[in-house]
């Protein structure tokens, strides 16, 4: 089973960009979005409802913003959100139960600039963290996939010393990744892959993704034990559309 997470900086211009085609070629079994600024009565429809998915919105209360979706070939047990109104109001989380694994599709917040929202981002990794230790307590493992808007350690960015004031780089916001994967969880890609260079963000300017000066923000972290069943863990730097790439994990 390969599960597929990508951020895509707005689902109405990657359906410009070639989103279709590349769904069809690549045929994950789930792929989770982020930042999906859009109701799904505002995309196309074969993209809001794409040929042999299951599709589950969760969009922002607040027009163009944020939002998430998950398209499926294996309907749910379950879906639902957080439960926490601050958050479920930005649609950052879809909770999807299937018979081996429960399924969080996360788009974390964005700090920005001089700290403006940390104390709303913390507390999201924190609420975030309970509930994937409710379901770990539940019998259930966990896989948390999505945009974690955080490149936990230095290897995870092109410029470390540049970045250490800036947001996705807040020493709250690495020790707060810190803390959830010393509670249980594994990220999955360093598992395999433990090189430097590998983002999955660029910025629009100066060049910065031909040039490989990147982030690493977009994470499958699963249960400790259930990374026994993970075969792969993969960063896709080449599928163009948005300013993040897809990351994805096969499962056995």
């Amino acid at each position: 089973m390969r599960l597929y997470s990508w951020n895509v900086n707005g689902l109405r211009a990657a359906a410009r960009n070639g989103f279709q085609d590349w769904l069809e070629q690549t045929q994950p079994d789930v792929l989770c979005l982020q930042e999906t600024r859009a109701n799904p009565g505002e995309v196309n429809p074969d993209v809001a409802q794409p040929a042999g998915y299951a599709a589950f919105w969760n969009p922002a209360e607040k027009k163009g913003y944020s939002g998430t979706a998950t398209f499926t070939k294996t309907k749910p047990l379950s879906i639902s959100n957080m439960g926490v109104n601050k958050f479920d109001v930005e649609g950052r989380v879809q909770v999807l139960e299937f018979e081996p694994f429960t399924l969080l599709n996360a788009y974390f917040p964005n700090s920005q600039p001089e700290r403006a929202r940390i104390d709303y981002k913390l507390a999201f990794c924190k609420a975030v963290q309970a509930l994937c230790n409710k379901l770990r307590g539940a019998g259930k493992s966990v896989i948390l996939c999505g945009d974690y808007n955080i490149a936990h350690e230095e290897i995870d960015l092109a410029r470390p010393k540049q970045n250490v004031d800036n947001p996705g780089f807040l020493p709250e916001e690495r020790a707060a990744m810190t803390r959830f994967l010393k509670a249980g969880y594994v990220d999955a890609f360093r598992q395999f892959n433990k090189a430097p260079g590998q983002y999955t963000w660029w910025s629009y300017r100066g060049r910065a993704r031909a040039n490989n000066i990147g982030w690493r923000l977009d994470y499958h972290c699963v249960s400790k034990e259930f990374m026994p069943r993970v075969r792969e863990a993969a960063i896709h730097p080449d599928v163009m559309g948005s300013d993040h790439c897809p990351v994805s994990l096969l499962i056995e």
